[in-house]
């Protein structure tokens, strides 16, 4: 049974404050000056890109490799390795590549690479077991599903510079989903397997290549054969993983840093404070909610799901653990506008779903909620407290990151609390879309006529050409989902960097591509 208090956790929290003033030091550790030291929250599970599913990772792609299509400074749609794009119908696309590309050992990159990349993608033997972005490729399912050899789907490269992909669905927004699609260098990864991905054997076509991975550290270098290799400014970086939010900032007051991710939300006034515009915030698609395992007998009544939502109080949640920055809010697709009223706990309904479901004081729902150690077990503890209220009897269970994924993939979990940032993403549609079957937060074990239901609506807005419609329809999918509850939304979340004076960075979008950003 939980012990600490709402006012204890916060008390616990305010504690980790006081180190953080004692630590920050006059000056700070001395530096090159080509070198753009980064700290970031989680090591990588993989610098595969068909591989890792980490948020880390997804970041140090976009500095290692280069997608088909590629992000703009503003957050758009650019040109990447492929120059232009089009479609009649949005069934059928033809990409065409650049000119004379090729890859950082000088070896040319071709249209060849890409085919192959996508059928490496969807092969269950050597990619992930996620379609991704290839989940309206002809065959593609079915390759995944091992019904279909992996060379057959419809990707094809009529000549060494054009890419065409060939959908069972009109998938208006296809060259947007590109901007994460990372060709790999055929001939380094057959002649290297597994390690293709070590320092010795990198080969990559983004604007940095691998120099150094040692535990929790990474080297970068500038690829002078990089497509843009002139406009980046940063000849070096190097990268440390510091898994706690307070020991990050600490570190980056010393100076250690020029670059640090996800300060501590809980500590954002007091930095506002002490580090003045050195924080920076940006509107984001991040999700703070809690994944619940439907597969659980005292978990597989929807009515018992919404009563554990109806069951907390995100305002509170807001100002004590984001510094009241955050959107509280129960729903996936963030709502924005002075039609929107935030959610407000109601402990009568949520108690008398609960009888309903057979769950009363004499026989009260027992639950284990897992979270990472560090600023997020404490704020598990005030939901738990927030439960405790409704008559539910719960505990909390703190692990390392790692751990708690694993857990959870092994369904061998109650209730997590769990993140995802979509980086740079900005379409509000994309919130709801890692629920959807086989994306990478599908893994509450939710099944039923209501997934189904839901499933259909995905697909149909996949579909739709017609960006609105397409809008249109990811709201009906949403209002399923809610009514389902197999995950809790609790806050859209800011995104914050702290970055240092020496370094200059866009103003109005995350710090993530790093090519962009120039040292002073």
């Amino acid at each position: 049974m939980v012990k600490l208090t709402r006012r204890q956790t916060l008390v616990t929290g305010l504690a980790g404050l006081t180190g953080l003033a004692a630590s920050a030091c006059s000056g700070g550790t001395d530096a090159p000056d080509d070198l753009l030291r980064v700290a970031i929250e989680t090591e990588p599970d993989s610098l595969d890109p068909l591989r890792g599913q980490f948020a880390s990772a997804a970041l140090l792609y976009k500095q290692l490799h280069a997608p088909l299509t590629e992000y703009a400074p503003s957050g758009g749609l650019a040109p990447g390795l492929a120059l232009t794009w089009r479609s009649e119908d949005a069934r059928v696309w033809r990409f065409t590549l650049r000119p004379d590309l090729v890859w950082s050992d000088g070896a040319p990159l071709t249209a060849d690479d890409v085919v192959w990349t996508a059928r490496r993608a969807v092969d269950p033997t050597t990619g992930f077991a996620d379609l991704g972005d290839f989940f309206a490729v002809i065959g593609a399912r079915e390759a995944l599903a091992g019904e279909r050899h992996p060379d057959t789907i419809a990707v094809s490269a009529p000549d060494p510079r054009t890419v065409v992909f060939e959908l069972d669905r009109p998938v208006g927004n296809f060259p947007v989903l590109m901007r994460e699609f990372y060709p790999l260098p055929r001939h380094q990864v057959e002649a290297y397997p597994d390690d293709w991905i070590r320092p010795e054997h990198w080969v990559s076509a983004g604007p940095y290549v691998l120099d150094r991975h040692e535990a929790l550290s990474l080297q970068l270098v500038k690829n002078p054969r990089f497509t843009a290799a002139d406009s980046v400014k940063v000849n070096a970086i190097s990268v440390d993983v510091i898994d706690t939010p307070s020991a990050r900032a600490r570190r980056f007051r010393a100076g250690d840093y020029d670059l640090a991710e996800r300060p501590p939300t809980d500590q954002i006034g007091f930095l506002r404070e002490t580090v003045g515009d050195q924080l920076h915030a940006y509107p984001a698609p991040i999700l703070t909610y809690l994944k619940l395992n439907c597969a659980q007998p005292y978990l597989s009544d929807p009515r018992v799901r919404r009563a554990l939502s109806l069951g907390l109080d995100r305002a509170f949640l807001n100002t004590h653990f984001f510094n009241g920055e955050a959107q509280s809010s129960d729903t996936v697709i963030p709502r924005h506008g002075d039609a929107y009223t935030p959610p407000r706990p109601d402990p009568d309904a949520a108690r008398a779903l609960l009888a309903e479901a057979g769950f009363t004081a004499q026989s009260p729902l027992r639950l284990t909620v897992r979270a990472t150690a560090g600023d997020r077990d404490r704020l598990a503890i005030a939901i738990l407290d927030d439960w405790s209220r409704i008559g539910v009897e719960g505990e909390l269970l703190a692990s390392y990151p790692l751990d708690l994924y694993q857990a959870v993939d092994a369904g061998d979990f109650d209730v997590a609390l769990a993140r995802f940032d979509r980086g740079l993403k900005s379409d509000p549609d994309f919130m709801l879309q890692p629920f959807s079957r086989n994306g990478f937060a599908d893994n509450t074990n939710w099944s039923g006529p209501a997934r189904a239901s839901f499933d259909a609506l995905m697909a149909d807005a996949y579909a739709m050409i017609d960006p609105a419609g397409r809008a249109v329809q990811f709201r009906r999918a949403e209002t399923i989902f809610l009514e389902a509850m197999p995950n809790i939304p609790l806050v859209h979340e800011r995104a914050y960097w702290l970055i240092s004076d020496r370094t200059r960075a866009p103003e109005d979008i995350q710090p993530q591509l790093w090519r962009d950003l120039e040292l002073r």
